[in-house]
């Protein structure tokens, strides 16, 4: 469930291109499934056979999470050994059926499909020249802006990855594609490695997937990670692969190993549960407390928590109960209601904190309302003082590249000093991780911090 005071995840993009027998349908809809935390407003499949006729695609896609959209005999009619998939949410287009992905064309040299995550930037100029060309766009998505260019430069040039890369070159901002065509499934990372894409194995079949975990979730294993600015070709040759994009400076996104990944994920070269315990461990060596217990908000502050009570000698005790069976339509649009909401999805265990001193670990604050309706439900439990760590600096500026990081209105650190967000939320104490404790969670990683210092790798 979104609640008030917390990002939306960006998309998730998955493909497997598959010999013999394989079930390309099936295979999407598991993958999808372990990366529905990446999007929940709309998920989609493409798959072809690249033994049947020439051109022939079977798509299905709609609103909803992926097992709201698909069901057994909607997969069963799905026939295909190389397929992709998506699950969404929105950073560029409305929340609608035309901007659900993967987009699949037919043009004048044949089919090709496409799944996107992140966001490009300079999409609108590209959108405009196709428009004046005559293209007609059936939503307003950047995503459709690449499906289209692809299939225009194909025109003039000899294979979908030579056209894909063209389109590629001129993209400015972040994203990880994910490029179908009747015989060949391309994946392309963006030159930053601002969105993560990866590569594994299952049986004889190979598998690209934002993140790890979704790989393991169909059995397979991890190969390596898409090197930012590569573009990888799967056919039934083998695999190629092309770094024509790569360039020096790099800058993969802090928020995947504070918030967005899979606990179970690994990220180039990182494991995501590592860097969230190392990010705990920093903020307690940092920011140390008496108190009683540690605990962290479910799910995202956990972690953490777990870091800060080991280093700290504090024990880490859960102080929340959640209601697993609270949905995204329990969502309500005005703030009394989200206030509720936030009671509906969680309750304090009263015994954990009666009487004690806590520190509360979670990953950030956005608008504070979600963490002050925690520290208060808290408080009528019994807690004596609540002390708040955050795994990640205060929001200071949004974010172009595929995070729906809001606008500057809406992020309560641009206008509110610490100590004025300490007691708008109610705590004892409130304290930030320093941008200098990254490398603690990363090692030498090259990181993308513009949401939290305005330096944008993509001007």
């Amino acid at each position: 469930m979104y609640l008030d005071d917390k990002l939306h995840e960006e998309c998730g993009v998955f493909g497997i291109w598959g010999t013999g027998d394989v079930d390309a349908a099936h295979a999407v809809y598991y993958g999808l499934t372990a990366l529905q935390h990446r999007g929940q407003e709309s998920a989609g499949i493409v798959v072809c056979d690249t033994k049947g006729p020439i051109g022939n695609i079977c798509a299905h896609k709609g609103m909803g999470l992926v097992s709201e959209v698909f069901h057994e005999d909607v997969l069963d009619k799905l026939k295909g050994n190389i397929g992709i998939g998506h699950v969404r949410y929105s950073t560029a287009g409305a929340s609608c059926i035309e901007n659900a992905q993967p987009f699949s064309l037919n043009y004048a040299k044949g089919t090709l499909a496409l799944a996107h995550n992140g966001n490009v930037i300079n999409a609108a100029v590209m959108k405009e020249e196709l428009q004046n060309e005559g293209a007609v766009f059936a939503g307003t998505s950047d995503s459709e802006v690449i499906a289209y260019s692809i299939a225009r430069q194909r025109m003039n040039t000899s294979s979908i990855e030579e056209a894909s890369l063209k389109v590629a070159e001129r993209l400015k901002g972040g994203y990880a594609l994910l490029i179908m065509s009747p015989q060949k499934l391309i994946g392309i990372r963006d030159p930053l490695g601002l969105k993560p894409l990866c590569l594994g194995k299952v049986g004889d079949s190979y598998i690209l997937a934002s993140e790890s975990s979704a790989i393991t979730a169909v059995d397979g294993e991890l190969i390596r990670d898409i090197k930012p600015g590569e573009m990888i070709v799967i056919t039934e040759d083998g695999i190629t692969s092309d770094i024509g994009l790569t360039e020096r400076n790099k800058a993969h996104c802090i928020f995947e190993y504070i918030y967005f990944a899979r606990l179970d994920s690994h990220m180039d070269g990182i494991s995501v549960y590592d860097a969230r315990l190392r990010g705990g461990m920093a903020l307690a060596q940092r920011y140390p407390v008496e108190a009683d217990v540690v605990t962290g908000v479910p799910e995202s502050g956990l972690t953490a928590a777990v870091g800060y009570a080991g280093f700290s000698g504090i024990p880490f005790i859960p102080a929340f109960a959640k209601n697993s069976y609270v949905g995204r339509t329990f969502i309500k649009p005005t703030q009394s209601e989200r206030a509720n909401a936030v009671h509906m999805k969680l309750s304090v265990i009263e015994s954990v904190v009666r009487g004690k001193n806590i520190v509360l670990i979670d990953d950030s604050i956005v608008r504070g309302t979600t963490i002050a309706g925690l520290i208060d439900m808290m408080r009528k439990a019994g807690a004596l003082k609540v002390h708040v760590r955050i795994s990640s600096p205060p929001f200071l500026y949004p974010c172009f590249y595929g995070t729906d990081v809001p606008d500057n209105s809406q992020l309560i650190a641009t206008e509110h000093s610490t100590e004025q967000i300490r007691k708008q939320i109610g705590a004892d104490s409130l304290e930030y991780m320093h941008i200098e404790d990254f490398e603690q969670m990363t090692g030498s990683l090259p990181l993308c911090k513009a949401c939290f210092t305005g330096d944008y790798p993509v001007k």
